[in-house]
């Protein structure tokens, strides 16, 4: 008997062991638990992008990736491909997936209530970047950040008014607005509007929506110039919609910039280029860099801290002489 009393000495040791062990790693686990974190305790936003349908999302995209890597914060991209069943299949994701932050660029206006409600009442933050919805529950999410819509397209409107101001006939416009019930597509249409009221003369004869992409531009632009003999103007929605158009103009004979008056918005650097050549007369800014304000507003709403309802970006306008001065130092 005396000669197995060494050996259960030593399991029992080595069962309190391993019990101990067992223990300690337990704890260390729970310990490491950090409410929706990753091990390494960083802030995870999820944030799901409309697509990539023009030089001005792919420069936004950049932005907000390279942000997050600088503020340590781990990025889940998800790309919607301009589809809003997209967008709300990632949110959802985003929620199952407990990430600490939600922020998306909506498709369309309409249409976020419930999945909006899904996040708040799984206590995930939203926030808005560059395009707004119309919810009429402002507790669904945190802020919007994002340019002014309205203001871009009045802003194109008031230098059209006064470049035509000695106009005593009719001036004809045409229109090639963004993708359908998304909120630039509605609010430059609406600030365009407004603003060229001022002046009789100006008409807008032809609208419609080129989806924001080149292609879309310029069959449409296609499609205007057989319907309309006389087209003096053309407002484009954004500049890729207005660089898909030159293509039709000039295979219809005309010089865009001199035969046709092209105004757009963004001011990325094809469409500052096309500007500063005399293509394009007039592009009011919608900046794409949201990036460093996005990751310094996950921060203070992870934290729990005030921030205002909307934040507007900084931006301005540009004739052909400011964007030859601009394009050697622009970012995108």
């Amino acid at each position: 008997m005396r000669a197995h009393l060494p050996s259960r000495k030593v399991i029992a040791v080595l069962t309190a062991a391993l019990l101990a062990s067992g223990m300690a790693a337990c704890g260390n686990s729970d310990t490491g638990d950090s409410g929706g974190k990753g091990d390494d305790g960083k802030i995870t936003l999820g944030f799901s992008q409309v697509g990539a349908e023009s030089a001005w999302r792919t420069a936004n995209t950049t932005s907000v990736k390279e942000s997050a890597a600088a503020a340590g914060i781990d990025l889940k991209f998800d790309d919607a491909q301009q589809k809003q069943e997209n967008q709300i299949k990632a949110i959802r994701n985003f929620i199952q997936q407990k990430v600490d932050v939600i922020a998306f660029s909506p498709v369309v206006e309409s249409g976020w209530d419930t999945v909006l409600k899904e996040a708040k009442d799984a206590k995930i933050p939203v926030i808005l970047t560059d395009r707004a919805v119309d919810s009429a529950d402002k507790s669904l999410y945190k802020t919007f950040l994002g340019s002014d819509f309205v203001k871009e397209g009045r802003s194109a409107g008031e230098w059209l008014v006064e470049k035509e101001k000695a106009a005593t006939g009719p001036v004809n416009i045409v229109e090639l607005q963004g993708t359908t019930g998304s909120a630039p597509a509605n609010d430059r249409k609406k600030g365009f509007a407004e603003a060229i009221a001022a002046n009789p003369n100006l008409k807008i004869i032809a609208s419609q929506s080129g989806d924001f992409t080149r292609a879309g531009g310029k069959q449409v632009m296609e499609q205007f110039l057989k319907a309309n003999p006389k087209i003096d103007v053309l407002f484009a929605h954004n500049d890729d919609m207005g660089l898909g158009a030159l293509e039709a103009i000039t295979a219809a004979g005309k010089v865009p910039g001199k035969d046709i008056t092209i105004i757009t918005v963004d001011a990325v650097k094809d469409g500052m280029q096309a500007l500063a050549d005399g293509r394009f007369n007039f592009i009011a800014e919608c900046s794409p860099l949201l990036g460093p304000q996005l990751m310094d507003l996950v921060k203070k709403v992870h934290n729990g801290e005030e921030v205002p309802a909307r934040i507007e970006t900084q931006e301005t306008t540009f004739t052909q002489e400011q964007a030859k001065e601009a394009l050697p130092n622009r970012k995108y």
